[in-house]
């Protein structure tokens, strides 16, 4: 909420002034988001009076001026601005005044004739980008005094940062009240008088919703001038308050909503027919608003009709047909309570919002209803003229205001700070809480505008705001301190996250509500967890797989010409799960997941620039899991490329999987090069295997290379499998590093070099053993696997 300071001031003017009362509010759960000034800084520019106007004599655009600056003589200013004229009251910059933009003002020649001066207009004052004439004053503008003092140039603009519980604080009254409850000095509101009825006109009023629209509050007004110019004090306001202004009765409604609280709207009286009525929608029924939109509207959209149409969209936005004008002589004002259930989310699902809509889905002051009402009827008496018939109005049931029960033992317990009962009292009082005594307890009955008080930690905070945040003490805390166990048997999350991070990855953070079209694609999961209350369209489920939001990491870095991506998340993913856990319906799963994108290396002279591949990123996984030994097996994602991907699994537990994106989706995404993805459970990488000791071998080993041809389509963890399983106590590590196919194999077959490398730790072996512990090896191959050796 913007407005001006001054303005809050003639409601209650505390003595503190700049930083300290901004601190104030802020302290106090009124956040000061911005702040700025009225005008910028310019001195020596008074209220001056044109007394005539003449042709300047050597230049057809200027004119040569006397005016009046209220020192006991005139001056003489050359000025080109189209509108000057003689009897206007306009600023004039006087020799030696510093106008914005570091320009200074000097008695000068123009064009021949000599200038004292200059008349301004708004935009060089910098209170305006309007620069199409002077800035007209109005006629009683005092001549001579000081034009800051007089626009009110030194005011400050404030905009409070409102949490949605309190929009009590969306008036200048609230906030008046609140500085008057934090500073304990007295505040002064507008005095409302009931307004003369001098017309029997009046409508009927038909609650058909009452439990959305519990009181609604009309009055006809009749022969009012909806030409009549706005006052400028009120423009002045408005501007201030970010609000335009627009002609004088809608100017009106505006002013009282932000005096008040209370949103108004006028109806033209002589476009409505029959009864007003406060009914819900017809599903498909139609509305054109002030905004010039048409909604087909939904059976719980609440509407303000006669008894042939809908006229506004209740709460909301007033209709088209039924507006004033500046012809309009009858008008029928509105001022309502509705139901915050009744308006909340209405806007928002039609695409537009309006000052009304974020004011009654937060709550309205039900109690200001009829003062509301009689404020603006006073205010357009005052300025449109017109006669005012009786107050219509239509009560059902208002919210119940049940007491809270507040105990002074649980203000200690929750502030730390023990307050008596007089003290809590006085607080109470000065926030105008009605209470009662009900033991050492306090029965508080929250006021018709505070829709934030239901429970008794609402009253402590209340407390707590008056008091000052700064006024709490905070102690040290003091306690017996213990360092928690950590066992060897698992690895600390934030080791998992250095290991990666010690290996070029950078790690990131995405919601775990995402796009459920990324569901589709990476997890194939048509029924996904569907959120109730989404923050926007496009993050309406819950992920099943971290694969999505790393896809996007990627393409928001490609498009910031970034060619190289690693990158890595831990998260929760979401299951829909029968079995029974501390979510019932649901599994919450910590999962890790890391992408590698672009080249296998930073770009360097020692290598040659290749992209990183399913081995690269094969080869991060066994790292990230040593000294557990994984398996790969092949396997179909829909996530991953069909032949280029794999099931791990370490144990004989499946843990994750690994492989490079589908085609498909590097084509739909946006991706040049194919990145490659693992995704693997968080508590098996965070298990560690306990270390046993083994005796290292002084004897040197025996080394042998093993070269045998196989099908094309045998899998590799098959063969190591059955070599692991079955190979001679000699042989202690068996490795593959070579794979050919071409001249010398046959069709249909591949050739396998394995490294096998043999040692005692007692002897050293001789050759007989390690050949016969190689032919042993060999005749396993050829009777499991039907493999030859290669010549």
């Amino acid at each position: 909420m913007k407005f001006s300071e001054s303005w809050l001031r003639s409601f209650v003017n505390p003595s503190i002034s700049g930083d300290a009362f901004t601190h104030l509010l802020t302290m106090a759960g009124l956040e000061v988001e911005e702040e700025e000034r009225v005008a910028p800084a310019f001195d020596s520019i008074v209220v001056a009076h044109v007394l005539e106007v003449s042709k300047h004599p050597d230049a057809d655009r200027l004119n040569v001026c006397r005016v009046d600056i209220g020192r006991g003589e005139t001056r003489q200013i050359v000025c080109g601005a189209p509108n000057v004229a003689p009897g206007l009251k306009v600023p004039c910059a006087l020799p030696g005044a510093n106008l914005p933009g570091d320009f200074k003002i000097k008695v000068a020649r123009v064009r021949g004739v000599e200038s004292s001066g200059m008349l301004c207009s708004a935009r060089e004052l910098g209170i305006s980008e309007d620069a199409s004439g002077l800035l007209v004053l109005p006629a009683d503008a005092p001549i001579g005094q000081d034009i800051r003092a007089y626009l009110d140039l030194d005011d400050r603009l404030l905009t409070l940062k409102l949490t949605p519980n309190r929009a009590d604080c969306l008036s200048l009254s609230g906030v008046a009240r609140e500085v008057a409850a934090l500073t304990n000095m007295p505040a002064t509101y507008p005095e409302v008088a009931k307004t003369p009825v001098s017309i029997p006109a009046r409508r009927e009023i038909v609650l058909d919703a009452p439990a959305a629209c519990p009181l609604y509050c009309g009055r006809v007004i009749s022969g009012v001038d909806a030409r009549a110019p706005t006052p400028d004090w009120m423009q002045r306001r408005l501007v201030r308050s970010g609000i335009r202004s627009i002609s004088a009765l809608v100017d009106i409604t505006n002013y009282v909503m932000l005096e008040l609280g209370q949103p108004l709207h006028a109806f033209d009286n002589t476009k409505l027919e029959g009864a007003i009525h406060a009914r819900m929608a017809t599903a498909g029924e139609k509305i054109l608003l002030l905004n010039e939109q048409t909604l087909e509207l939904q059976d719980d959209v609440l509407l303000i009709a006669d008894d042939r149409r809908p006229v506004a969209m209740a709460g909301i936005m007033g209709g088209e047909d039924s507006g004033i004008s500046l012809d309009t002589r009858e008008m029928f004002l509105e001022s309502a309570f509705f139901a915050p259930k009744a308006i909340a989310g209405r806007a928002r699902r039609y695409g537009f919002a309006s000052d009304a809509s974020h004011r009654f889905e937060r709550g309205v002051d039900f109690g200001a209803t009829r003062r509301a009402l009689e404020r603006a009827s006073q205010l357009i008496l005052e300025i449109c003229g017109g006669q005012a018939g009786p107050l219509c109005e239509a009560l059902a049931g208002l919210p119940a205001r049940a007491p809270v029960r507040l105990r002074p033992a649980r203000v200690a317990r929750v502030l730390g700070v023990a307050f008596s009962a007089g003290q809590i009292g006085e607080l109470f009082s000065r926030l105008d809480l009605a209470f009662t005594r009900d033991g050492d307890d306090f029965l508080v009955t929250p006021p018709s505008y505070r829709f934030d008080i239901e429970i008794e930690e609402d009253l402590i905070e209340e407390i707590a705001r008056l008091h000052g945040y700064d006024n709490i003490p905070a102690p040290a805390p003091r306690a017996m301190l213990a360092m928690l166990p950590q066992t060897e048997d698992q690895r600390p999350l934030f080791r998992v996250r250095q290991i990666l991070a010690d290996r070029g990855y950078q790690e990131v953070v995405n919601f775990a509500f995402v796009e459920e079209v990324w569901e589709s694609d990476f997890a194939a999961n048509e029924s996904p967890i569907r959120l109730a209350n989404p923050i926007a369209s496009q993050m309406s489920v819950m992920r099943s797989t971290l694969i999505g939001g790393l896809v996007a990491n990627i393409a928001t870095n490609l498009k910031r010409k970034q060619s190289r991506v690693r990158v890595f998340e831990t998260g929760r993913c979401f299951f829909r799960d029968s079995t029974g856990t501390p979510v019932a319906g649901f599994r919450q799963p910590w999962k890790l997941a890391a992408l590698a994108y672009g080249n296998a290396l930073p770009e360097q002279w020692g290598s040659a620039s290749r992209n990183v591949d399913f081995f690269d990123i094969k080869g991060e996984v066994e790292q990230l899991l040593a000294p557990a030994i994984a398996r790969f097996e092949k396997l179909a994602h829909p996530a991953l490329h069909p032949g280029r991907s794999a099931r791990v699994t370490v144990d004989g537990q499946t843990i994750g999987l690994l492989g490079e994106l589908h085609p498909q989706w590097l084509q739909k995404y946006d991706l040049p090069l194919a990145p490659v993805i693992f995704e693997l459970d968080l508590d098996a990488l965070k298990r560690a295997r306990l270390p046993n000791y083994s005796e290292v071998s002084r004897q040197p080993p025996a080394i042998r290379d093993l070269a045998i041809v196989v099908d094309q389509d045998l899998e590799l963890q098959g063969l190591l499998d059955g070599i692991h399983a079955n190979r001679p106590a000699l042989i202690q590590d068996i490795k593959l590093f070579d794979v050919y196919t071409g001249k010398g194999i046959g069709s249909g077959k591949k050739s396998l070099a394995f490294r096998i490398v043999m040692q005692d730790t007692q002897r050293t072996l001789q050759d007989a053993e390690v050949d016969a512990a190689v032919q042993q090896l060999v005749a396993y191959l050829q009777q499991a696997f039907a493999v030859q050796l290669r010549a």
